[in-house]
């Protein structure tokens, strides 16, 4: 098996276990010196004398700050893309090598940074990988052994009972009054199983930093990732008698659109991201990546902050909108709780080089904002995914992401340890990864606001957590069977750093 994870970004293909640089949070299975701010003729003498990089700018709340920093941005060599006034967050595009350090020194600015070190547009070298296509042999062997009720791929979907969504889909489907969108590489809405509950009105492109609404902007092209076409699917992936069926196949589905089309997620795109469901009436976002160049964002650097100042805003406004943000702990196997990790793929679009991080102070962002749903990843035997990130304190709740046959094989019919779901062009295939246990909680989060469509996000949250189904640790955890611990949970039944407050249960999110 390869690792793939678009938790965000793009793609590192490497043995499983090993760190990757890529922010999805998926694996397919696949078998100087600063200017003076006052001296305008120095700045415009410095404005072309590097790489063209995007920034974000982020600024004090108050009458005029925006416009006044604007101006100083212009002075400094840099040209607006958009400015978030509700949010105090302004995206930059600069060629001047000092632009950040420039900026920083303006009154009204709390943090500014580079959100890339490729110059624009990023370019990558990386193979995204395939996932594993459902041959059509395979199809019709599934839909001979679907029952009635059934849709003709639901006897390989394993993740399904795991977490008890075929009994909610005796009772609800989710009610079409609730959107969750999918932050992510784009959705293909043509799809038959996507197609009878995509939202059009409310997808959209934000690759640049600002919505592009053309009218299919938000579908990945023919080269590009299938990730998010995959995720949109497992939530609510229509039962219509075709494919497979989603958590919540009743609600709606959006696609905002955030990777490049080389695979990175860079900070600009994810604040559009949640500005944009933020004021689009989005109920829940699926978050199944990391936003590009850093796996960690280290608040001592002023690059990262900014990039962390930015991300947190936005997120933070989602949710006072009305929206919950479900994210994606990443495939590492990191104990994100220790006291120090190695992190050997920062920057993904530079040089990376091994860096010790303090997990207290350099953050996975969106996943390990305040406010945001942290997903570890569960097997076909209920056990942490091995390659699952976990932590005590971090994770907040746990679904089924898949596994290899070798640590965690599902019972007949299915026979494949991975997630099935929709991939563009009409087709189905697995994943595995935390990209795909995050769909399964963003599912039970909007089977949980169809029962309660009044809820806030606060509610939402607490009745995922209360509704969970209580796992001990598993202790000792030696996924593979050779006599040696291959990760250490902390915590009790109820809250551990494996499964947070417990594996999402659907059938208890329909029953109150």
């Amino acid at each position: 098996m390869t690792v793939f994870q678009p938790r965000h970004r793009r793609v590192l293909a490497l043995p499983l276990g090993m760190a990757m640089a890529t922010a999805l949070a998926f694996l397919p299975d696949v078998s100087a010196s600063a200017a003076d701010t006052g001296g305008t003729t120095s700045l415009s003498a410095a404005a072309a004398d590097g790489p063209s990089l995007s920034y974000v700018v982020n600024v004090r709340p108050g009458h005029g700050t925006s416009e006044r920093v604007q101006k100083a941005v212009e002075r400094a060599g840099g040209s607006v893309v958009i400015a978030y006034d509700e949010i105090g967050v302004i995206v930059v595009h600069s060629s001047n090598a000092d632009f950040a350090t420039v900026i920083r020194k303006v009154p009204g600015v709390d943090s500014a940074g580079a959100t890339r070190n490729a110059p624009l547009p990023a370019q990558s070298t990386t193979d995204v990988g395939t996932p594993q296509v459902l041959s059509s042999e395979q199809v019709a062997r599934a839909d001979a052994q679907a029952t009635d009720g059934q849709d003709p791929l639901e006897p390989l979907q394993w993740d399904l009972p795991a977490i008890k969504a075929d009994k909610a889909h005796e009772k609800t489907l989710g009610s079409s009054k609730v959107t969750v969108a999918v932050i992510d590489t784009g959705v293909d809405d043509t799809h038959p199983d996507i197609a009878p509950n995509f939202s059009a009105a409310q997808s959209t492109n934000c690759v640049s930093g600002k919505p592009d609404t053309t009218y299919g902007a938000w579908r990945p092209s023919s080269t590009e990732s299938p990730h998010g076409t995959h995720v949109a699917g497992e939530i609510a992936g229509a039962k219509n008698g075709i494919g497979i069926t989603g958590v919540a196949p009743g609600v709606k589905v959006a696609g905002i659109k955030v990777a490049t089309s080389q695979g990175y997620f860079y900070t600009e795109a994810v604040v559009c991201g949640f500005v944009w469901a933020a004021e689009h009436h989005i109920d829940v976002t699926n978050n199944s990546y990391y936003t590009d160049p850093w796996y960690f964002n280290c608040t001592d650097d002023p690059d990262q902050k900014a990039l962390v100042d930015a991300i947190t805003r936005a997120s933070r406004f989602a949710e006072h909108k009305g929206t919950v943000n479900v994210a994606a702990a990443g495939n590492e196997s990191y104990d994100l709780a220790a006291d120090s990790i190695t992190d050997p793929v920062s920057p993904n679009d530079g040089t990376p080089s091994d860096r010790v991080i303090d997990p207290h102070k350099c953050f996975d962002i969106p996943t390990q904002l305040p406010g945001v749903v942290t997903v570890a990843a569960t097997g076909a035997k209920d056990l942490k995914s091995s390659f699952s990130n976990y932590g005590l304190g971090v994770i907040d709740i746990a679904a089924p992401g898949g596994d290899s046959t070798a640590y965690q094989a599902p019972q007949a019919p299915a026979t494949n340890g991975s997630i099935l779901g929709p991939l563009p062009g009409g087709r189905w295939g697995y994943m595995s990864g935390t990209s795909m246990a995050t769909p399964h909680v963003v599912g039970v989060a909007a089977l949980i606001k169809s029962t309660h469509p009044h809820a806030s996000p606060a509610l939402v949250k607490a009745l995922l957590y209360a509704e969970a189904t209580a796992t001990p640790c598993t202790d000792p955890y030696d996924i593979n069977g050779d006599g040696k611990v291959d990760a250490v949970c902390e915590g009790s039944k109820n809250h551990n750093g494996f499964y947070g407050w417990g594996i999402a249960d659907a059938l208890a999110a329909v029953s109150r």
